[in-house]
């Protein structure tokens, strides 16, 4: 298991992995004239904005470890809530730069953050603790794993754009199951007006299959893996489900139990 829990140190190399192959399958999509200038399911981005998105975010992840290291200023923390705003800014500031220049860019700070991946050791990988612009102090290993979403996601979003047939790749979505139940917890955006509500998250499959028990309340959402004993509506998913879903790119899920509680609790959470 931890080999595919990126909180474990042992799944490293695991997850550099498929940040390379990821990675490698979204410049082979941009390299498509109709993708490059063509919709994706990133809002009103087009690939050439997801790849100046990349730019953006992963730059300012150096600056994060330098911070880190003492050797400048952390960026500055922006609310969560407004993550959106901030990264539409980013992406945008490259509108303009020619698709060799920008893909470049890309694969430049691509090569650069995963040597700095590489270079973390055993202590590193939760020990370190490096500035997050929207989230502040994380572990180190947080940006890794971060990097995979960015590019397992926004390939996902090209490829939607494109209208071609298509999907996650079981072993990217398995190593993202634990990093969605963290973005839950710090994404809610409304609780109950009365009782706290109660639901089952399985996921039926890979790595990370079982269950976890979540209570949504007025301390925000907790989380307890284990039995679903007691409780009386349960969503199903296969790991790619709900990467997607707790993304925002979809909406999906089988519900065993009331839908009105599984659809009061999946509306319960803000998109980033």
């Amino acid at each position: 298991m931890s080999t595919w829990n990126f909180m474990d140190a042992s799944s490293k190399e695991t997850l550099l992995d498929l940040i390379r192959r990821e990675a490698d399958g979204m410049f082979a999509l941009v390299a498509d004239d109709r993708a490059w200038n063509g919709p994706t399911a990133s809002g009103a981005w087009t690939a050439a904005n997801v790849v100046g998105h990349l730019v953006d975010t992963t730059e300012t992840y150096f600056r994060s470890f330098d911070a880190a290291a003492g050797k400048g200023e952390a960026p500055e923390l922006v609310p969560l809530t407004e993550m959106a705003t901030h990264v539409d800014k980013g992406a945008r500031q490259f509108e303009g730069v020619s698709r060799a220049e920008l893909v470049e860019r890309c694969r430049t700070a691509l090569a650069k953050e995963l040597a700095i991946f590489e270079g973390l050791s055993a202590d590193d990988w939760m020990g370190l603790t490096v500035p997050h612009k929207y989230m502040g102090p994380l572990p180190a290993a947080f940006y890794p794993v971060f990097a995979l979403v960015d590019y397992t996601l926004h390939s996902w979003d090209i490829r939607e754009g494109l209208g071609r047939p298509h999907a996650l790749a079981a072993d990217s979505a398995d190593m993202l199951v634990p990093l969605c139940n963290i973005l839950w917890a710090n994404t809610v955006a409304r609780t109950p007006a009365a009782e706290p509500l109660e639901v089952g998250i399985a996921i039926t499959s890979g790595a990370h299959a079982g269950g976890t028990r979540m209570t949504l309340g007025a301390d925000g959402l907790q989380q307890e893996p284990g039995s679903f004993d007691g409780v009386e509506t349960i969503i199903e998913f296969d790991p790619a489900s709900f990467v997607l879903t707790a993304y925002g790119r979809t909406n999906a899920g089988t519900v065993k139990g009331d839908p009105a509680v599984a659809a009061e609790f999946l509306g319960s959470f803000f998109r980033i």
